[in-house]
């Protein structure tokens, strides 16, 4: 069911990206995409705590690529909120491992591949692959128990907890079916095994690419793992016929007392996706 929303107030607003691919060329199109979404949040997220990008900042994770990831953002920062990164596999997946992610943590901020943050007394954790993967994240040992001490963190199964990974697990949200060969975590089944001991936990993924008009952008966690969702991609999308389309989508999400709304956008025509309104219910933790 379509959400509409509520005459009250959200206690938190925020909005998700994924997949900018910025490139050294400032005319190239995920450059212009990238402004595209960053004007659209600057003019209609007032209020918002924040931009939550699930990765692929960049196309190669080039320096020349990082400097102009920096001049569109800084182009419109008197406008918008701060924006929390995660690490995607283009980040790191070309050349020496410690030196790709040493290139991403001084240009985009982040203390290392996986952390997390407390925004308006809302928890936010944010993970990221271990090894220079072409497309796979490899989560250590280290990473999965950190993660599940931070989930317990004054965790309550009333208030949603948000995740962000760039890859999907396994045959859950749009693209991540095996035989599409997009899904990616190394440590599918024991992420899934954290999660189902979590299940208020909402966890936003990219690196499909994916359109958000698909019947499988959210998988509903229905009380047993974590609600997941595909963010689709800002510099171009995919289809369900396999093939690269045109396009930049992302997510605004509204949290209330009793429910977040997670609202598609298109960023390309400033309107709304009618097929990609969610809402995800509390404290008995059903989607509707």
């Amino acid at each position: 069911m379509s959400a509409n929303t509520p005459e009250e107030k959200p206690v938190i607003t925020f909005q998700i990206i994924t997949d900018t691919h910025v490139t050294a060329d400032r005319n190239h199109e995920y450059n212009l995409n990238f402004e595209l979404a960053l004007r659209d949040i600057a003019a209609h997220g007032e209020g918002s705590s924040g931009i939550m990008h699930i990765g692929d900042v960049t196309n190669h994770g080039f320096s020349a690529e990082y400097k102009e990831m920096l001049r569109i953002i800084n182009q419109h920062k008197a406008d918008l909120p701060d924006i929390t990164f995660t690490l995607g596999n283009h980040d790191v997946g070309l050349g020496i491992w410690k030196s790709r992610l040493g290139m991403y943590t001084s240009q985009t901020g982040m203390s290392g591949p996986y952390h997390d943050h407390w925004i308006n007394g809302y928890h936010f954790i944010f993970l990221g692959t271990e090894k220079g993967l072409p497309k796979f994240c490899h989560l250590s040992s280290k990473q999965l128990d950190w993660l599940e001490h931070k989930l317990g963190e004054q965790a309550s199964p009333d208030q949603p907890i948000f995740l962000f990974l760039h890859q999907p697990l396994k045959d859950t949200v749009a693209g991540s079916l095996e035989s599409q060969d997009w899904y990616g975590v190394t440590q599918d089944k024991e992420l899934k095994e954290i999660l189902a001991r979590y299940p208020q936990t909402l966890l936003f993924t990219g690196h499909t690419h994916w359109e958000l008009e698909v019947d499988n952008t959210m998988y509903p966690g229905h009380g047993e793992i974590a609600t997941m969702f595909n963010a689709a991609s800002v510099a171009y999308l995919w289809t369900n016929e396999d093939k690269h389309k045109t396009g930049s989508q992302g997510f605004y999400v509204e949290v209330y007392r009793d429910k977040v709304l997670v609202r598609g956008r298109d960023f390309k025509t400033g309107t709304w996706i009618e097929a990609a309104q969610y809402e995800v219910a509390y404290t008995a933790v059903n989607v509707y």
